[in-house]
């Protein structure tokens, strides 16, 4: 069991003090093994960007060419922000196993299955919570049949690895939803959320809660109300919510993809769901169930139980997304997403609106920068080298020009690119980039469609694996293809990666002795 407070606690919780110290011993060795010695281990952090399954995939096989290299046990922290935070946590679920894991990946995406049973019956069991909203359906409905995985497991289950330091030390990224005005005006770090093995909170603030409370009830900062600890698939589908902002949802999944909710009605069809409909509406507690109350409605109406439904101008009542998006923002806060904690501590939080909140309506951090640079970046996490996979499929530097932004506004050292550069770069990306300033983390960029892998067919890449196109779409040879295209933006790099791994660890190398790193 966690602490029954909200702890307001400057700089690094002491779990995750006590978990990268441990680690420290394990990067020595690692280093050592690559033939880079050094008194002190140097804290690397790699990042992962979003771009849902195929940032999923992608992410995969970064980690699994970084095993095969010896460079993941070198590694301190692993961050990830929507899609990677997916493959992020597979890692751990599958206790750094990243055989076994590829291995699971391609014969889930060989057999093109989805649990559809299961996941109707975690949506149900869902709906009967208070905390019921819409990430859940997104999460056990969506999320799930993306991935085909439902997985049962907790965040807090990765702790034992973590605090042994047998693997990195694991960030999944969010945001605070309705601070978004406050991001767009002045790029407030108190946005960023962040949820550890140990931990869930707002880093600007120093404000956490113990993981196993997250969604639990707090007052004046104390435990009022436990709910059970929300299970991985629930966090996956929070970490990447595109329908936890109405923009989005107008943008890509009404206009673009609204197609995509109806398939789920003819998959339905499969399926003994008699009064599931009535069942639905007498829990519709949110938007999310009234969504899946719908479908179960129009798989009932393909049955011939129900005559379609129309509107008042006899037509098909096919108008449900359109009223659920126009009535999402007049719903109230308390139903459109998960309740969560009351931060108010006296002593404690000092900003008087964010203590006096009743929820956190938190979403995908890719909606601010997609990728978790404000998490590793405070000086508490003295971190010094970044190495940063891009999986977008738009401009792969926009991270970097976010960040940049991000970091000039509140004074954070980070290297400065200017504008032309990046512009240039955008036309034809190289494999890597290294990025220095005078003070601040060295960071390595490696954007997955590259010039030097994809030649002249970058375009043609980014549109076989487009951001929202289904899991239905990814056959086993399009998932082997983006497997491998990840694996060797790491392996053409590793001389690279190895170089200014020597340097930061001659930051702590002993002065008296010769320097070695084999770099073949």
């Amino acid at each position: 069991m966690g602490s029954s407070e909200v702890s307001v606690i400057p700089g690094l919780q002491k779990e995750e003090k006590a978990a990268v110290e441990r680690r420290r011993l394990h990067v020595l060795k690692a280093l050592k093994k690559l033939r880079i010695e050094a008194d002190e281990a140097p804290v690397v952090a790699v990042l992962g960007s979003g771009g849902g399954l195929r940032a999923h995939i992608a992410c995969l096989g970064v980690l699994s060419e970084m095993k095969e290299q010896g460079l993941l046990d070198a590694v301190t922290y692993l961050a990830g922000v929507s899609g990677s935070t997916w493959a992020i946590s597979s890692l751990y679920t599958n206790d750094g196993d990243m055989e076994a894991l590829e291995a699971d990946l391609k014969h889930r995406f060989t057999r093109q299955e989805w649990d559809l049973a299961k996941s109707l019956q975690k949506t149900i069991q869902a709906a009967r919570s208070e905390n019921y909203s819409l990430t859940d359906f997104w999460a056990y409905m969506v999320i799930s049949k993306q991935t085909r995985e439902l997985p049962e497991s907790h965040l807090s289950n990765m702790k034992k690895p973590v605090e042994e330091g047998t693997l990195p030390y694991p960030i999944f990224a969010a945001i605070d939803n309705d601070l978004q005005p406050s991001w767009q005006e002045a790029r407030a770090p108190e946005t960023w959320f962040e949820f550890t093995p140990h931990h869930a909170g707002f880093p600007a603030l120093g404000a956490f809660v113990s993981i196993t409370h997250f969604g639990s009830k707090f007052k004046k900062g104390r435990l009022v109300r436990t709910h059970p600890e929300r299970d991985l698939t629930f966090l996956r589908g929070l970490w990447g919510s595109a329908l936890g902002n109405t923009e989005v949802i107008r943008e890509y999944i009404f206009d673009k993809h609204s197609s995509c909710f109806y398939s789920f009605a003819d998959q339905l069809r499969n399926l003994t769901l008699k009064g599931l409909w009535r069942r639905a509406v007498a829990n519709a507690k949110s938007i999310g169930h009234l969504l899946f109350a719908r479908l179960l409605r129009l798989q009932e109406s393909s049955q011939g139980e129900h005559p379609p439904p129309e509107d008042e101008g006899g037509e098909p009542e096919h108008t449900w997304l359109t009223e659920m998006l126009e009535n999402w923002t007049r719903t109230s806060l308390e139903k459109q997403e998960q309740p969560h904690e009351d931060p108010e501590r006296k002593g404690g939080i000092r900003d008087k609106i964010m203590s006096s909140r009743k929820h956190l309506h938190l979403v995908d951090a890719g909606l601010a920068i997609n990728t978790p640079f404000p998490l590793v970046l405070p000086p508490t996490r003295e971190v010094h080298l970044i190495l940063s996979f891009d999986f977008s499929a738009g401009d792969p530097f926009e991270t970097i020009r976010a960040t940049t932004d991000y970091c000039r506004r509140h004074k954070i050292p980070f290297p400065q690119v200017e504008e032309a550069e990046l512009d240039l770069w955008s036309k034809a990306p190289a494999s890597c980039y290294i990025l220095k300033g005078e003070t601040g983390p060295v960071v390595m960029h490696f954007p997955l469609f590259n010039i030097d892998a994809c030649g002249g067919d970058i375009e043609a890449w980014s549109d076989t694996y487009d951001t929202f196109k289904l899991a239905d779409t990814y056959t086993l040879d399009v998932v082997v293809l983006l497997l491998a295209l990840a694996k060797k933006n790491v392996r053409e790099n590793k001389k690279k990666i190895l170089r200014e791994l020597m340097n930061v660890a001659g930051l702590y190398y002993p002065k008296d002795s010769a320097r070695s790193c084999c770099l073949a």
